[in-house]
This record gives structure tokens, sequence and C-alpha cells, in this order.
């Protein structure tokens, strides 16, 4: 028997179980009336199974985030409006079994539906500024993505959920590549340098990054057997710092980072030295200070209680960008992320980028304090190991050589976890929100 590959992956290949499993998956949903243009949503074990097999029949699959509070969840599964929900094991499809009744994998294969333009996934946003959105993306967007960020090594490491578009995408890029992925179910640095020694490629987000630096700086042994040739680093800003620590520990290691999002994939890649330069076919257009995109990778638009809503030929997730004089992208932070205090507009993450340059400073998220005359107070939370952490004077002199007085924290937070995506970006509204709440895990720095 062969079993046709998923349309999303490409010319590549999944595993022999995986490739079952995605065919017991496709007949199982297919049992249930899913069809081309269906959606689903994954709220279980085996997501790539679950998706794939949803891909065969041409439909879209949402995955649940678990760290999602029931008001987010309903808001999600409101917008997504899927035709099942999908909470259970996925049985495999396989040889000799006849179709004796609900349930039981039948062993024929099953024959793929859609074209590119078909809606195959629905990410939501990050949830680090707002509230999720449901967006759709189209098989095409994604088979251009992959093209984007090309051929890397295999095995490839995936060290978080697949809820994550940016773990996820990981993962269907290796398949496309033809790889094996090697999961974690949660971020855990230990664990994936341990599994580091059997993996090629790894993706990750610049904080994560940084703590694998950690544990292969602190243990010899495990940077020694480390077996990365490339490392892919998206979601946010990479600090030089780590970019430098990198060459160090990891030399024979190629670094990969890229600037995008969830409603546009990959917008400006780097590769080594230089800068982030756009991905070719790639339209950049910055307007008073934002910048817009118009991309073949781009998302094709939103979900709004079940009703699609197209999404227009330039978009824009409201970051602020700049040109250096060779082209490259220098990339200054989302527009919601800056905070008026005393009359002064404060990026966060201009105040973030200083800060996570002192030594101990795992990560750290800037936000505004309410206060009744200045508006807000630009308020850090530290993000420190158990182990190590910095003194307060030494961030106060960080900030005071690096920033001027309006762009100056006054309030100082430690805490040793800040709540985040599943993706592991910090969660900037969740932070706002428990420190008004004043249920934040944090203590103040003394």
């Amino acid at each position: 028997m062969t079993l046709a590959t998923p349309p999303i992956l490409g010319g590549g290949a999944a595993s022999a179980g995986l490739l079952a499993r995605a065919h017991g998956a496709a007949r199982w949903l297919a049992g249930r009336g899913v069809t081309e243009g269906s959606r689903i949503a994954v709220d279980a074990p085996d997501v790539l199974a679950w998706l794939l097999g949803a891909d065969l029949l041409g439909a879209a699959t949402l995955v649940v985030e678990p760290s999602w509070t029931p008001r987010e969840r309903d808001a999600v599964l409101a917008d997504a409006s899927p035709h099942l929900v999908v909470t259970g094991a996925v049985r495999p499809i396989a040889d000799g079994v006849p179709p004796v009744g609900d349930g039981v994998p039948r062993a024929d294969g099953v024959s793929p539906a859609g074209d590119d333009a078909t809606i195959f996934y629905l990410p939501t946003t990050s949830g680090s500024s707002a509230r999720p959105k449901v967006l759709m993306r189209s098989r095409g967007s994604w088979l251009r993505s992959f093209e984007a960020l090309g051929r890397l090594p295999g095995p490839v490491l995936i060290p978080g959920p697949l809820s994550s578009s940016l773990f996820l995408f990981g993962a269907l890029h290796a398949l496309w590549c033809g790889h094996e992925v090697r999961s974690l179910p949660r971020w855990a640095p230990e664990a994936a340098a341990g599994a580091a020694r059997e993996t090629a490629t790894v993706h990750l987000v610049p904080a994560m990054l940084a703590a694998l630096l950690d544990v292969l700086d602190q243990r010899p042994t495990l940077r020694a057997g480390c077996a990365l040739r490339t490392v892919v680093c998206g979601g946010a800003h990479l600090d030089a710092a780590v970019r430098s620590r990198f060459s160090r520990l990891l030399p024979r290691a190629e670094l990969v980072d890229y600037y995008g999002s969830a409603e546009h994939s990959l917008i400006a890649v780097r590769r080594g030295a230089g800068g982030l330069r756009p991905v070719p076919g790639v339209r950049l257009d910055v307007r008073d200070g934002v910048l817009w995109v118009r991309s073949p990778l781009a998302f094709a638009g939103h979900l709004r209680d079940g009703v699609p809503h197209p999404a227009a030929e330039w978009s824009t997730v409201s970051d602020r960008v700049e040109f250096d004089d060779t082209g490259a992208v220098m990339v200054r932070g989302r527009l919601g992320a800056t905070l008026s205090s005393g009359g002064k507009l404060v990026s966060a993450e201009e105040v973030e980028g200083v800060l996570r340059e002192v030594p101990h400073v795992t990560d750290v998220l800037v936000t505004g304090t309410p206060h009744p005359t200045l508006g807000s107070i630009v308020t850090a939370v530290v993000e420190v190991t158990a182990g190590s952490r910095p003194t307060l004077r030494e961030l106060r002199h960080a900030a005071s050589a690096n920033l001027e007085p309006g762009k100056r924290p006054r309030r100082w937070l430690v805490t040793t976890a800040l709540p985040r995506t599943a993706s592991g970006k910090p969660a900037r509204a969740t932070v706002a929100e428990q420190l008004r709440d004043g249920t934040l895990a944090a203590k103040p720095m003394r």
C-alpha cells in the first residue's frame, strides 16, 4: 500500500508511522463529515498526525493552546467556528484491517484534495499584546515560506509545543526537507542541550537560545557533544551579545535568524554576519515609521464568528522599522509596545534590549505601571535564574549609561519565570494584566 504524502509537505516525506497516522486521522475525520473547506480544532496529542490528516482532506486545523484561559478559548473557538473539536488519539491506518465499523481505520489511504490556495491552518496571533486573533493560512503561503528558509540539515529538534505556530512551522519545514522531527513537549534548556547531541537543526526564539547557550557554557561535556549545524532563531530581535556568545560557543554552527509574524511568515532573513535582508518577492513600505508588507507568503485573512475576512493587499502588524545604508531591515519594536511616561513616548523593546545585556539577566519585559500624574511609570520585570541574579545597582548603571532619563525604569521587579506565550515569547498583555491585578509572581528589587 502506497500512502499519498499530505500536500503541505510538498516534495518532502513523513515517516511511515506518521504517514499511517495521518491517513488514519483523515479516514476518521471523513467519517464524521469533514471535507474540503471544513475546519477542525485539535485539542489532543499527536498534533502533526491530525493536521496532516485534515490537510489530506483539504480541511483547515486550529491547534488549541493549553494555556488559554476559558475566556480566550471560548473566544477563539467562536471565531474559528470549527466543524469538529478533536480530543482523542489518532488510530493509524493499517494493512489488512477491514472497515468493520465506526472508529476502525480502513486499510486504503486518502487521495489529497484541494490546491495551493486551500486553507490548511488557522494560527492565532501570539497573545503577547492582545486577544488572540484567528488567521487563515493557505498551503501555498507556507510552501513558499519553506522555500524562503531553504533546505536545512536533519534531524530537526522542535523544543516546544506545536500549539505555537513558530514550532509547527519548524516541524513542517523539517518534513518538507525530508527529515525526522524530534520534539520536546515543553521548553527545558537542559533537555534541549541533551537532544542537541543527536540533532543537526533546532528552531528557537532568542530567550531560548540564550538559555541553551547558558547550559552549553556551564556544561563543557554537552557543548563538546553538540551536533547542531544550524540554529534557526525567530520571533523577536536577537541581541548582539547573544550572537557573540553563539559564535564563541558553537563556532561550527550556522545561525539563521529571521524577522516575521504569524500574519506574514518570513519577512527578512539573516544568515551569519550582516543584517536582515528582505525575502525575495516580499515588498516592504514604511509609512510614518510603521512597516507595511505585501507578500506571497502572507496570510489569506482572518476569521471572526466563523466568517472569513480576506486580507488586504498590504497589511501591517504595527512594527516600527528602519533601513540601514545597505538596505538591511532594523526592527525598532511594535507600536503597541510603546508606553507614555511623563509626556514622553518610551519604546519598551529599546529598554529591554539594554537590560538584557546585563550579566545574569535571563530575560526582561518592560511595561507601564499606572501613575496619577505621569500617566505611567516605566517598570522593568527582570527574569533571573535561581542561582544567580544581577544587582539593582548593575541594572540602574546599564540604564543610566545607555538610556536618556525619561526612558529609565523607575520600578524594578524580579521573577524566576516571566509569563510566556506558546512560542516562548514574554506575554506582554498577561504581565500588564497581572501587574494591574497584583497577581504577578514577582518581587521588588532592592
